[in-house]
């Protein structure tokens, strides 16, 4: 694994092979971190929240199936769908060289995010993410999917950092979230996981989470009185993979690939 232009040396790239998952420390510098939530903060300065009601949510998602849930996929809606493209601060991160370089590390021939979102979970409030995989709601054949989950606050146990089962990537995807006629929905029932095979990945502000499109992950609540926030990207691969037409994200526009070798 890995080809020519990487930036993950061979003992990473092992360990990302064996347990699913890679954490990068101080991937993003502090001004990037502050340039990337000052520019939320003005968003949010900007957005006029009664023009929308839609909440999104793991653990209901058939209940999501409204027109401003499906057309985030094009645009900058609360959640945060198009970040990556559509505002050049946040386009200058994802886009960046290092970001591309850490995935010609992983073999990726000519990859495009098709999936950004900015993550409040807000003090108290901040919901849990259910256990979950990727390649469920972002499937390619065959599947390619990678999520970039950038802290930009410490994540702590306390606070809702994620938490993932190491190697679980190696059993394959386990259930897919289509969309047709009757709407979204998964193909099959979760199954059940021991709490007690997932660890904590506590990181600090700065850090870049790699996570396989097959891992199972989830965080919980926010339980402190500090918020945990972090921006997160999903790569697919566009070199001989096919995007499922039963995904839930229907682009009208292919997005641009961050390169093509």
């Amino acid at each position: 694994m890995g080809i020519e232009g990487g930036n993950l040396s061979s003992e990473q790239l092992q360990f990302f092979d064996s347990n699913g998952y890679l954490v990068l420390e101080s991937f993003a510098n502090p001004a990037e971190i502050e340039s990337l939530r000052k520019r939320m903060e003005q968003m949010l300065d900007e957005f006029d929240c009664s023009s929308t009601a839609s909440i999104f949510s793991t653990k209901n998602q058939q209940q999501t199936t409204n027109d401003h849930f499906f057309e985030s996929a094009e645009k900058i809606s609360f959640f945060w769908e198009a970040l990556h493209e559509k505002d050049p601060v946040f386009n200058k991160f994802s886009s960046s060289d290092k970001v591309s370089g850490m995935l010609r590390s992983l073999g990726y021939q000519r990859p495009v995010v098709i999936q950004s979102m900015y993550i409040f979970k807000q003090p108290g409030i901040g919901g849990e993410v259910v256990p979950h995989q990727d390649n469920s709601f972002l499937y390619t054949e065959p599947t390619t999917c990678t999520g970039l989950w950038l802290a930009l606050e410490d994540a702590t146990i306390v606070n809702g950092c994620l938490w993932a089962i190491p190697g679980s990537h190696r059993n394959g995807l386990v259930r897919r979230f289509l969309r047709d006629e009757n709407g979204v929905h998964f193909d099959r029932p979760s199954p059940c996981y021991n709490q007690k095979d997932f660890v904590p990945l506590e990181v600090k502000a700065g850090s870049l989470v790699v996570i396989h499109g097959d891992l199972i992950h989830q965080s919980f609540e926010n339980q402190s009185s500090k918020s945990r926030h972090a921006y997160s990207l999903h790569v697919v691969d566009t070199n001989g993979c096919k995007w499922a037409e039963d995904n839930w994200i229907r682009r009208n526009v292919d997005p641009e690939p961050l390169y093509s070798c």
